[in-house]
C-alpha cells in the first residue's frame, strides 16, 4: 500500500527544482512585472534569467543539449514562473508548443538543429496555427504551401502568434492539399529572418501585456523542404498532438497565476484591520480563502497527474490534457477575482498586483482553445 502511495509523491528532485525557481523568479523576474505590464514591453530580464539558467527551454531532450526535464518539472517552472508574471511564464511554454512538433514528428536532422538552437538559447519557439477565419476550427486554414522543386513556398496570415516578432523560430501550419481538409494540412519550421516573413502590430490586450501577440505574414516565403516537420498531410495530426501536451502547460500557468493571487491576499488580510482587528479574523474571510485554496489545490493536482500523464503517453491524455486546461484555468479565474475582493478597493488599483493576476488569468480559458473547446473534447474523449 505505501509503495503505491508514492506514486503520488512528489520527488525531492522536483521540489528541489521548484525551490531554485522560486528563488529566481522573486529575485530576477518579480521586481519587473509591474513595469512590463505597465508598459506593455517584452520581459527581457526574464529571457536572461532564465536562459542563464538552463530554464528557457526545459523539455529539450538531453541528446539536443537540453536539459531533458519530464513533464512535471516543466510545469512546475512554468507554475512558479507564472506565479510572479504571467508574461513571463509564457516564454518557458511556449518554446515547448512551438518547438513540440519538431520533437513529435520532425526528422533527426531538424532536431538536432532546431531544437539544438533552442536549447543554447540562440532564439526562442513559436507556434502558428490559428488564423483570422480559423480558430477554433483549425482545420478551416486558408494558409497555403505549394511545392516548387526543392522548395515550399508558403502564402498566408497567422493570427493570435505568442511571441511572434521576438522568436527566432516558428512552427507554420499551412494547406498542402487543399482536397483533403484536415489530412491536407502540412508542418514546417520558418525562421523569422526567411524573406517574405513579417509581423503585424501587437495586439493591445486585456492581459499578458508582456508578452507580444501579433499576426505573422508569409508573402512568398521559400522554404527547403527539409524543413518539412514529418510526412506530408500530417501536420494537422501534429498539431493536434502538441495541444494535447501543451494544454498542460497552460494549466500550470494558471494554477501559477492563482497561486500568487492567493498568497498576495492571504498576506493582506493579515494586515488590513477593520473594526478592531485583522480581517483574516473574521470567519467570512477565512471562508473566502478556504475555498480559494481547495480549488487551487485540486487544479494543482489534476494538473500534476496529465502531466505525468503526458511524460507517459498515457491512451487517454487527451482527456486529461482538456480538463486540467479547463478546470484549472476557470479556477484561476475564480481565485484572482476573489483575491480583488478581498484586498476591496485596493485590489481594483495598479499599485496592487491582483488586479493584473486577475486580467492575467482570463486569458488561459479562452487560448490553446477556449474552455467551451476544451469540454468537446473532453466529452469526445471520456474515460
Amino acid at each position: 500500500m505505501s509503495q503505491d502511495f508514492d506514486l503520488f509523491r512528489i520527488s525531492e528532485e522536483h521540489e528541489m527544482l521548484r525551490e531554485a525557481v522560486r528563488s529566481l523568479a522573486e529575485a530576477k523576474i518579480a521586481p519587473f512585472a509591474a513595469e512590463v505590464d505597465e508598459q506593455g514591453r517584452f520581459p527581457q530580464e526574464a529571457l536572461d534569467a532564465l536562459r542563464g539558467n538552463d530554464l528557457h527551454a526545459v523539455h529539450v531532450p538531453e541528446v539536443y543539449g537540453g536539459a531533458g526535464a519530464d513533464a512535471l518539472a516543466t510545469v512546475i517552472v512554468i507554475e512558479e514562473v507564472a506565479r510572479v508574471c504571467g508574461s513571463s511564464s509564457l516564454i518557458p511554454a511556449v518554446n515547448k508548443l512551438g518547438s513540440l512538433p519538431v520533437q513529435l514528428s520532425g526528422s533527426e536532422e531538424l532536431k538536432a538543429k532546431y531544437l539544438g538552437a533552442l536549447a543554447r538559447g540562440e532564439g526562442m519557439f513559436s507556434y502558428c496555427l490559428s488564423e483570422p477565419e480559423a480558430g477554433s476550427d483549425a482545420a478551416g486554414m486558408k494558409t497555403r504551401a505549394v511545392r516548387d522543386g526543392d522548395f515550399w513556398v508558403l502564402n498566408g496570415v497567422k493570427r493570435w502568434i505568442t511571441n511572434a516578432g521576438v522568436s527566432e523560430f516558428y512552427t507554420v501550419m499551412a494547406v498542402t492539399d487543399p482536397s483533403m481538409r484536415s489530412k491536407g494540412i502540412s508542418a514546417f519550421v520558418v525562421e523569422k529572418g526567411d524573406e517574405g516573413v513579417s509581423f503585424g502590430a501587437p495586439e493591445k490586450k486585456l492581459g499578458i501585456k508582456g508578452s507580444p501577440t501579433r499576426e505573422v505574414y508569409f508573402d512568398n516565403v521559400r522554404i527547403p523542404a527539409d524543413r518539412m516537420i514529418g510526412a506530408e498531410g500530417s501536420g494537422f495530426q501534429t498539431a493536434m498532438r502538441t495541444l494535447d501536451h501543451t494544454r498542460v502547460t497552460i494549466a500550470a500557468q494558471a494554477v501559477g497565476i492563482a497561486q500568487g493571487a492567493l498568497d498576495y491576499a492571504k498576506g493582506y488580510v493579515r494586515e488590513r484591520k477593520q473594526f478592531g482587528k485583522a480581517i483574516a479574523e473574521f470567519q467570512g474571510i477565512q471562508f473566502m480563502l478556504a475555498d480559494m485554496a481547495m480549488k487551487l489545490e485540486a487544479a494543482r493536482q489534476m494538473t500534476y497527474v496529465a502531466a505525468a500523464k503526458s511524460q507517459r503517453g498515457d491512451a487517454d491524455l487527451t482527456f486529461f490534457g482538456a480538463a486540467a486546461k479547463c478546470f484549472a484555468s476557470d479556477v484561476a479565474m475564480e481565485v484572482t477575482t476573489d483575491a480583488v475582493q478581498l484586498l476591496g478597493g485596493y485590489g481594483y488599483t495598479r499599485d496592487y498586483p491582483v488586479e493584473r493576476m486577475m486580467r492575467d488569468a482570463k486569458i488561459t480559458q479562452i487560448y490553446e482553445g477556449t474552455n467551451q473547446v476544451q469540454r468537446i473534447v473532453m466529452a469526445r474523449n471520456l474515460p
